[in-house]
């Protein structure tokens, strides 16, 4: 049983529910506005497949619905020692998950929606969660309030102590307030009404050797990674595999172009290298010609020099192979050099 203590040393929003706030059946198809447009964002991307994905076990449900209150959930003072808990999220698909986490453990809610007066009016989705014994002994266990009823930063090591349980707790915190933006510009946040949520974050995804940082915005914190690599490593860990590709195919993309740009400099660079060299070579074979030495030299360097003038854009290989008989590129080399050499005498 919990006890009924309420202490006041923490952060809680006004209780009173938004003016046009209207409630909706669970079990409806409603979209949210952002899945409507045609080009859906990588946040609502994530929050779609993270919605999905059904948890294994019931310590997986509890850890998942503990990132999600921790992450986008409200206490609010009804007087008297009530209590009444809300989740404010931006996707109906992350609501009707909420929904039926809370109903797993036989809590009952009532999904609403209000439209926020920033942002164009985008529609949000909330759920109101009655402080009846059950949904307290329920949100106690997912380390969500204490034994007085207190919300708490972070919950209690036992959520978290399984590795499939850090994963589900990431999951839940993602879904209720994560922002990801990319491929070209990774950036994940995972908000927390603390400084202590954001740290508690961080330090769950370094136990699985994920490297998240910390900031304190003042009206809330987040944990943050800017790399691709350490936002791979939340999103897999939440199990988000599609996410993932996202960000590996754009790694795999751009390595393929900056590997193409630097082949066709090298055969640039080749070519300017192998006409710089073949202008100097019939440079010296013109000199030898017009002293008469040419016609003196031995008969395998007059045959590479008029290779030369014939051919004066092929290259030393396509040269050896146009001598009778055919011979390496090493020889071809050294038999102009040995031109360029007399010539210079």
């Amino acid at each position: 049983m919990l006890a009924t203590g309420f202490r006041s040393s923490f952060r809680a929003t006004a209780s009173s529910p938004p003016r046009d706030s209207a409630p909706i059946r669970a079990s409806a198809s409603t979209t949210s506005d952002g899945c409507s447009r045609s080009k859906v964002s990588l946040s609502e991307d994530l929050r779609n497949e993270l919605a999905a994905i059904a948890p294994r076990s019931e310590c997986d449900r509890l850890a998942e619905l503990s990132g999600l209150f921790h992450s986008a959930g409200s206490v609010h003072l009804r007087g008297r020692g009530a209590v009444a808990v809300h989740l404010d999220v931006a996707d109906s698909a992350v609501a009707r998950r909420a929904f039926s986490l809370l109903r797993a453990f036989g809590v009952a809610s009532e999904i609403r929606t209000y439209q926020r007066r920033a942002f164009h009016g985008a529609t949000r989705y909330q759920l109101h969660i009655a402080g009846d014994e059950r949904a307290l002994q329920v949100l106690h266990e997912a380390g969500v309030l204490s034994a007085r009823l207190t919300p708490l930063s972070a919950p209690p090591r036992r959520v978290v102590a399984r590795a499939c349980c850090r994963g589900a707790y990431l999951r839940g915190a993602l879904l209720g307030g994560a922002s990801l933006s990319g491929p070209r510009a990774p950036h994940l946040e995972l908000r927390s009404a603390e400084p202590e949520g954001a740290d508690f974050v961080a330090r769950l995804a370094a136990e699985e050797g994920v490297n998240l940082r910390v900031a304190d915005r003042g009206r809330h914190a987040i944990a943050y990674a800017k790399g691709v690599d350490a936002i791979e490593g939340v999103l897999a860990l939440a199990g988000a595999g599609r996410s993932v590709l996202v960000f590996e195919e754009s790694t795999v993309l751009a390595a393929t172009r900056s590997r193409a740009n630097r082949l066709a400099n090298a055969d640039h660079a080749n070519l300017v290298r192998t006409s710089r060299a073949a202008h100097e070579q019939l440079r010296a074979i013109q000199r030898l010609r017009r002293t008469g030495a040419f016609v003196k030299l031995p008969p395998q360097l007059q045959e590479i020099g008029e290779l030369r003038e014939r051919h004066p854009t092929f290259s030393l290989r396509e040269l050896a192979l146009t001598c009778r008989p055919p011979t390496t590129k090493a020889a071809a080399h050294r038999r102009l050099q040995k031109l360029q050499q007399l010539a210079a005498i």
